[in-house]
């Protein structure tokens, strides 16, 4: 069974439809010990750093998520989702993230001819083996919406990238933890290969 965290997210229904779809047996919860308790584990996202924090905390999540982090339960951080692993972001200054990994979400400089939020499709270039994409050719296409973006502080996690007018690190993985900034629930036939990857890796460990 796959735990999609309830923290009011606003892609929570799309992600569970997604994971239905691929045969998996899913629950959309806020209950620690069903959180605990699951082959595998996904905070999906959209909305505000800082309001989405207030929700972890309100719900009494944070020590939840750092307990299953911690257990090596798989899981995986879906675009606010991923921010949040992270330790802060220029949406919310002075609002700690989870901490999980290293780095900051960064806003995405304006450009001429760049429109913000990034909303679109684009193409992925992979920096390290990650278990998510053995499925995927590199530099096949998903879906992006999003104004903020990753800068990890360490290199080796990020799996795969995306340019728009800075270079963003659009997939991370440490261990059992995996973040994608994408939305791969609606990312056609290739989201779907980036889920069942992460599906498998929860059913097998």
């Amino acid at each position: 069974m796959i735990a999609i965290i309830d923290y009011d997210a606003g892609n929570i229904r799309s992600v569970e439809k997604a994971v239905a779809r691929l045969g998996s047996e899913c629950v959309c919860t806020r209950d620690p010990e069903v959180i605990l308790s699951a082959e595998g584990i996904i905070l999906p996202g959209v909305g505000a750093f800082g309001d989405a924090m207030e929700k972890l905390k309100e719900y009494e999540l944070v020590d939840v998520i750092k307990e299953a982090v911690a257990r090596k339960i798989p899981f995986l951080g879906i675009c606010l989702g991923m921010q949040l692993l992270f330790e802060s972001s220029d949406e919310a200054p002075g609002v700690e993230g989870l901490c999980l990994l290293k780095g900051k979400i960064c806003r995405i400089p304006d450009a001429p001819g760049l429109k913000i939020p990034h909303m679109g499709w684009n193409d992925l270039s992979y920096d390290n083996p990650g278990r998510l994409f053995e499925k995927l050719p590199e530099h096949s296409f998903v879906y992006f919406v999003h104004s903020y973006y990753l800068q990890a502080e360490d290199p080796s996690i990020v799996k795969a990238s995306a340019e728009y007018g800075v270079h963003i690190h659009a997939s991370v993985e440490q261990g059992n933890l995996f973040g994608c900034q994408f939305h791969p629930e609606k990312s056609s036939d290739a989201g779907m290969k980036i889920l069942g990857s992460f599906l498998d890796i929860a059913k097998s460990r």
